[in-house]
């Protein structure tokens, strides 16, 4: 694993609870007035009947679609913990290095990444397994920070982000880095693992007309072709 990705993860075993508070609680402002609902209705407008959450934090994004056979995945122990209690589908213990080896036994109408896709080598890992555990035309449904507006000072090229919890109650710590991609990035990572677009999303925020995240929905149509 690349190290700025395994610090990820390091940051999360110690940011569990807090974050289980924050969502369960509602205090992420922009997750109750927009994003929340956004990516609920963008997996509803394509009625899959299986799906899996990758990253699927403390499981409120499995609990919200009862009417999906739901499976939930994530690399944090006391995560799917929490899941696992609150119930309303299955959580596997699992990271995305693991799935890239074939370890998530699923064949799936749709995978969902609400804004689970932070690191840079486990991303691109986890999107060139899909064959694995998308069935063929299934979708792979990813919201993130929109670039444009999450970009602020920095040049608007990939790369490695501070990371921060401004906005976060005080019981966060240690904040992990991220990785930014550009529009035109997140496209081709699409492309280059057989993903066609098939929608983008800009939810905006209700008061300041703002884009507040992008939503990218790829279809999986063929595997794509294995390097020299």
């Amino acid at each position: 694993m690349d190290q700025l990705d395994a610090t990820i993860i390091d940051s999360w075993h110690r940011n569990t609870d807090p974050w289980v508070a924050a969502v369960r609680n509602g205090e992420i402002e922009t997750r109750t007035l927009v994003t929340n609902g956004a990516i609920v209705d963008t997996v509803r407008a394509y009625a899959p009947q299986s799906a899996v959450d990758l990253g699927c934090g403390e499981g409120w994004l499995v609990r919200a679609l009862p009417e999906v056979e739901m499976t939930g995945v994530d690399a944090i122990p006391g995560l799917v913990e929490a899941a696992r209690a609150a119930g309303g589908g299955e959580f596997q213990l699992l990271s995305y290095e693991d799935i890239a080896d074939g370890k998530l036994t699923l064949s799936v109408d749709l995978a969902v990444c609400n804004f689970s896709l932070i690191g840079n080598e486990a991303v691109d890992g986890l999107l060139r397994a899909a064959p694995s555990y998308l069935r063929r035309g299934g979708h792979l449904v990813v919201q993130t920070v929109h670039p444009v507006a999450a970009c602020g000072d920095a040049p608007y090229v990939d790369g490695w982000r501070e990371g921060s919890w401004a906005g976060f109650n005080s019981g966060f710590q240690d904040a992990p880095p991220w990785y930014f991609r550009t529009l035109s990035s997140w496209i081709a990572l699409f492309a280059a693992n057989g993903l066609r677009i098939r929608e983008m999303r800009e939810p905006l925020h209700p008061r300041t007309g703002k884009p507040v995240s992008l939503i990218l929905v790829g279809q999986l149509e063929e595997r794509p072709p294995t390097s020299a």
